[in-house]
């Protein structure tokens, strides 16, 4: 099966590394995603890239037998493949040698025992005890060194996640990061699930990007099938994206107010949040806007949007008020700084890699329905919290401006394919979400159930940055920063 986005090039295990690293530097690309498949007698990895000049994806292909469940590590040499690298290890207990870093990332040894690989397909619940044994996080040493610890329970309503801050003095010196409290294994849960049964499941991998996520799954299941989705479906589509972009960056701008003290626009933040969640209510019954994604199209037709003109006068305002407080930059302002270097070799994309300088955004060439829209892309290369934010406005003011065209564009007609199928075959789903890029790579097989689904959420990637964005700050700037990237605890704990 081809699809004329996506390239696949097989490898054996003498060339896999040089291959990867081949593609890695033609198309400064970092590792966008790699995962493991299990087929008959092999297992087959895959290791994919970007080329935002050539629009496509270019997957590396390398089959591994089941008898010598191994392969040469390429992450000394494309560091963005480590994460991905341990999790294949962890989910298929395919070793990747030579890897430098061969800790847990989600199962726990407190909860999960030695040879548990919940992805292969004879996986059968552990009745063995657990190891037990403590995670080996990396000791800072040196005179007036310490550890602060904090998590994995918070405060509010966020998710699990433990941070281990080493200090000497007040500046931080080290931060390792243990996520994985939360893990549900969705993608074990989406085997053997009709498409069309899995789609609420996509929506809940994190809720705070319900469209992007679903919509992903949609488009690569749509691209196996060679389903025509109507045009007012697409454009519907996009619209509820960028409703749920700009809910997320306000709130998230209200964040790093109230993280430094500034509670008047705070609250002129919620306000406005709660006027686009009641926008969404308004127009597909859920402020989240769940249960409109569906293969071939949408659920339901949206209405006009009114309340927008009202929102934006609101934005307005928030923005003159944070933007004109010189206390309010000073805390900013270069706080939590993400060099460019440091976030092109950790496979930083999306709204955190653009505050640092890198011009990805998939609505760029890659998502046909922004194709017409002459998008504008919004970087810039300082790195810092102020960067983030500045980000966060284009991009909310910018979503505001591409509705309007969208709902120009708006045709009649129908909202659903006519001729919806599932056949077998694999593709690559993407979306860029409000982080960043949301990735689905779906294999149906020849029933039309879904064998393999590799879901690769932005923030899978990003919290390493978050990590080295705080060296050299001090722990009372860590919820600032924290808010500035604000990155998913379930979206990177599948």
């Amino acid at each position: 099966m081809t699809h004329k986005d996506e390239v696949y090039i097989e490898a054996a295990a003498d060339n896999f590394g040089a291959l990867c690293l081949s593609l890695h530097k033609e198309h400064c690309s970092p590792v966008m995603g790699m995962f493991a498949r299990e087929l008959k007698d092999d297992y087959r990895i895959y290791c994919a890239f970007i080329s935002v000049k050539l629009k496509k994806w270019f997957f590396a292909t390398l089959d591994i037998p089941k008898d010598n469940p191994q392969f040469p590590s390429i992450a000394k040499e494309i560091y963005s493949a480590n994460l991905f690298e341990r999790e294949i290890r962890e989910m298929f207990g395919i070793n990747p040698i030579g890897n430098p870093d061969n800790r847990r990332l989600r199962l726990h040894e407190e909860v999960w025992p030695k040879g548990s690989f919940p992805l292969r397909k004879d996986f059968v619940p552990p009745k063995e005890k657990p190891e037990g044994r403590e995670y080996p996080f990396a000791k800072v040493e040196g005179e007036g060194v310490f550890e602060v610890p904090v998590g994995p329970v918070h405060a509010g309503i966020i998710g699990p996640g433990h941070f281990r801050f080493s200090v000497a003095g007040e500046p931080i010196v080290n931060l390792e990061l243990r996520l994985g409290f939360s893990h549900r294994g969705v993608e074990k849960l989406l085997e053997n699930k009709i498409p069309s049964a899995a789609v609420r499941l996509t929506e809940c991998v994190a809720g705070d990007s319900a469209v992007a996520h679903s919509w992903a799954f949609c488009h690569a299941v749509e691209k196996i099938g060679g389903i025509k989705v109507p045009e007012r479906a697409a454009i519907i589509r996009a619209i509820l994206l960028e409703l749920e972009r700009m809910y997320n960056h306000v709130a998230d701008i209200g964040g790093m107010a109230i993280d430094v003290g500034f509670s008047h626009p705070a609250a002129l933040a919620s306000i406005i949040k709660e006027s686009i969640h009641s926008l969404n209510q308004r127009l597909t019954g859920s402020r989240f806007l769940k249960g409109i994604n569906v293969i071939g199209g949408v659920a339901r037709d949206i209405g006009n949007l009114d309340g927008l003109d009202s929102i934006m006068a609101d934005f307005k305002d928030l923005k003159g008020i944070l933007l004109s407080s010189v206390s309010f930059l000073d805390r900013v302002e270069p706080t939590g700084i993400l060099r460019r270097e440091t976030a092109e070799n950790l496979g930083v994309t999306g709204l955190a890699g653009r505050a640092s300088g890198i011009a990805i955004d998939l609505r760029q060439g890659f998502m046909e329905t922004y194709n017409k829209l002459d998008y504008k892309l919004s970087t810039y290369s300082s790195g810092d919290c102020l960067a983030r934010l500045k980000i966060r406005i284009d991009e909310f003011e910018g979503s505001a401006k591409l509705i309007r065209r969208l709902l120009e564009n708006l045709p009649q007609g129908e909202i659903l394919a006519s001729d919806i199928n599932f056949k077998e075959g694999y593709s690559l789903g993407y979306v860029e979400g409000w982080r960043g890029p949301v990735l689905y790579w779906v294999n149906l097989d020849g029933e039309g159930k879904i064998d393999r689904c590799k879901i690769i959420d932005p923030s899978f990637r990003s919290w390493q940055g978050l990590s080295y964005a705080v060296l050299g700050e001090i722990i009372p700037d860590f919820p600032l920063c924290n808010k500035s990237f604000d990155l998913s605890y379930p979206g990177g704990d599948l």
